[in-house]
């Protein structure tokens, strides 16, 4: 049997007695279950736990639905604490709600909510107060699968069919899906095993969607004609690549479909009149090595940020019949300060999305004379999101704004005249009142002399005594920048006397492009260094105490604090980490795995001996040792194509095998869902409770109660 050559506590969360240690050659006869060993450049490596990989072995299964059931054993304890936490986390929601309505056509478009039912019903109304048409009740669809997702949903030019993609596994592997609005029956048309990326043509009557190759890279662009066998659909464009991913949207004009093939560090964008929808996708600018762009239609141009002239992205306007950059013309050059981040497109207008000193900020142009201006925000940390924006022909750009204790907030500014407009405030209920609560932002520093931002959220007063216990999150990967918004669960927290703080590291891109890219490949470490300087310095400033500080990241987060806790096990009081990035050699070294081949480009390929050696020297599943480890919860969700289930198991069966203490070491998988856990916003309260319990009960000693009882919710 497989389970004889299990770690010997992973034979008793079976049931069974405890083996003697294995030798290598008892090792299971099933090849893929064999330990893999890797001779590159003289390092031997043998992998004890490879034999998790054997998925559709059902004693792979019952091994983790045994580190399961040991979970739920040593977490039991806190049942009444988890309750307690559920109960306050439903309780500040407002369950039966709906966003405010988004113009377009003659349809108001909106989503609601109603209390006790997982999914959001979408829905419009043909003017404001038309009658409500149900264009998809999620409920309905997902009645009876413990998971449901809609990756794409969109309304036909006519506005008379929705197309929709949804996941029942959690896989991110998609079927697509017609309904007529006007008659509430769904087309025969249904398209399987496509991923995420959707648009309609002009002609209301051809779909344009994505496919994946077997490494689940989105490579296949496929156009289909409703009426006809998906068998017949049409392959438009097939990116060969391996490095890029295609991606497929809509100018906000809806003049243009626009493929986008992107790599880390280089990119290629194709364009289709979405009236022609016959057409081979042209090419604006041929790919190369080291050029980034990307495009919006506005004003009768296309706009291009490119970093052909400065790291940060400068903005340029070619004319649609000859967009190549031998036509780009700039109107603002690359700065050394901000960073052009992203842009939305009206007939009148162009909105920047930047940022500087590591905040966001929009600057808002007008097209017709160039004049230019920024929006005002008034809080020391915030974070800015823009909304759908569905109608083009407006002077109203509409952007949701929270910062760590104002809720998240939809406003409409008038792009005309300067003035804007709070459409909608989340309801925080339970008693949440933000004056109750102090943010700021302070500054760590690193090793090399960076400084590396910090915000803070606490609820007030604040006594700098390091008695208060503390929740430090990290991500630092991909250039994806962490932004200080309101997290509506962790003011069960904050109320129990944390403080939440948001470490800022290298790899993510508060700081613009330098500050990413001295957070990847050969300078990756800087994350994990920086890290470690945000947390010794909410130790020395008495914020916290090492004994009070936990740490959570999840995914490239995760890699983050299982590398960090390798390194400086003795300064933190627990861990907690979410679908992680723990195996990077393995993974790496496996081009059969979903985008391992594109990594490459953000942590190195291993196959060269300079770029091996220092992932190597970081890896959190090469790097534990014999030492004392704080408590650790590890979770992980088996049908998850970005981080395999048997990373976050390996590591913790390894680490349960090596460390020399005995503290809790846990591992949760979600037997039916992928990378982000469960679908249903009941469901996934009751993950958070969990997480929050482990996080409470190790390092939150003597704070198990909130500070005031919140009142009642309704």
């Amino acid at each position: 049997m497989l389970v004889r050559c299990l770690p010997g506590l992973a034979a008793a969360l079976l049931a069974l007695p405890v083996p003697p240690a294995c030798a290598q050659q008892d090792a299971p006869p099933l090849a893929r279950l064999i330990p893999k060993v890797d001779t590159s450049f003289g390092d031997v490596r043998v992998d004890n736990y490879f034999w998790l990989r054997g998925r559709d072995n059902s004693e792979v299964i019952a091994y983790l639905e045994a580190e399961n059931r040991h979970t739920e054993a040593v977490m039991r304890p806190t049942q009444a604490l988890q309750d307690s936490l559920y109960a306050e986390m439903v309780g500040r929601i407002k369950e039966t709600d709906e966003s405010p309505p988004e113009r377009k056509g003659p349809y108001w478009y909106y989503s609601r909510t109603e209390a006790g039912r997982q999914y959001p019903i979408l829905s419009r109304r043909r003017g404001r107060r038309g009658p409500v048409e149900v264009l998809l009740d999620e409920n309905r669809q997902a009645a009876g699968r413990g998971y449901y997702h809609v990756g794409n949903f969109s309304v036909s030019p006519d506005t008379r069919l929705a197309a929709f993609s949804e996941d029942t596994t959690g896989s991110e592997i998609y079927r697509i899906r017609v309904k007529d609005l006007a008659t509430g029956r769904f087309l025969p048309d249904r398209i399987s095993d496509v991923v995420y990326g959707l648009e309609w043509s002009a002609d209301n009557r051809t779909l344009f969607y994505v496919r994946a190759d077997s490494a689940q890279r989105p490579s296949r662009l496929y156009r289909h004609a409703l009426g006809t066998a998906a068998a017949a659909d049409v392959l438009v464009y097939e990116e060969r690549d391996p490095l890029f991913n295609l991606e497929l949207r809509k100018s906000r004009s809806d003049a243009y479909l626009l493929v986008e093939l992107t790599a880390f560090g280089s990119t290629e964008v194709r364009y289709l009149p979405a009236a022609r929808p016959l057409l081979a996708p042209a090419i604006i600018e041929p790919r190369r090595p080291d050029l980034e762009y990307s495009v919006e239609h506005a004003g009768g141009s296309f706009f291009v940020l490119a970093n052909d002239e400065g790291p940060n992205f400068r903005l340029a306007r070619a004319p649609v019949t000859a967009p190549g950059r031998d036509h780009w013309r700039s109107v603002l050059p690359a700065s050394d300060s901000v960073l052009l981040e992203a842009m939305d497109g009206f007939r009148g207008h162009l909105v920047l999305h930047e940022r500087a000193g590591g905040l966001q900020r929009i600057e808002v142009m007008e097209l017709r004379t160039g004049r230019r201006h920024r929006v005002a925000f008034d809080e020391p940390v915030y974070q800015l999101d823009p909304a759908g924006n569905r109608d083009f022909d407006t002077g109203l750009l509409r952007f949701r704004y929270s910062s760590m204790i104002v809720p998240p907030s939809v406003y409409d500014y008038d792009m005309r005249r300067r003035t804007r407009v709070l459409r909608k405030r989340e309801e925080i209920r339970g008693g949440y009142a933000p004056s109750r609560y102090a943010e700021e932002r302070v500054f760590a520093a690193a090793a090399d002399g960076a400084r590396v931002p910090i915000s803070l959220v606490y609820r007030t007063p604040l006594v700098r005594d390091g008695r208060r216990p503390l929740l430090l999150y990290g991500y630092g990967s991909y250039g994806y920048s962490t932004d200080p918004g309101f997290r509506r669960n962790v003011v069960s927290l904050l109320d129990r006397g944390f403080v939440y703080a948001i470490a800022h590291v290298r790899g993510g891109e508060e700081l613009g492009r330098a500050w990413y890219d001295q957070g990847k490949l050969l300078a990756k470490r800087n994350t994990f260094t920086d890290f470690i300087a945000v947390a010794e310095t909410l130790e020395r400033q008495r914020y916290t105490s090492r004994d009070r500080l936990a740490i959570e990241g999840y995914s490239a987060g995760g890699l983050l604090i299982g590398s960090v806790v390798n390194m400086r096990p003795d300064l933190f009081g627990a861990a907690v980490m979410g679908v992680p990035f723990v195996d990077v050699i393995n993974t790496m070294l496996d081009a059969s795995i979903p985008l391992t081949a594109q990594e490459w480009k953000q942590w190195g390929n291993p196959h060269d001996s300079t770029y091996y050696r220092y992932m190597r020297s970081y890896s959190p599943y090469d790097n534990i040792r014999p030492q004392v480890y704080p408590p650790v919860l590890v979770t992980a969700g088996l049908n998850d194509p970005r981080v395999g289930y048997w990373e976050p198991a390996k590591w913790t069966a390894k680490l349960r095998a090596t460390r020399t203490d005995s503290g809790p070491l846990l591992l949760r998988t979600n037997m039916g869902a992928g990378h982000g856990g469960a679908s249903g916003r009941y469901d996934a309260l009751h993950e958070e409770a969990l997480i929050f319990a482990f996080i409470a009960s190790t390092v939150g000693r003597g704070a198990e109660r909130p500070a005031s009882r919140p009142e009642a919710g309704p």
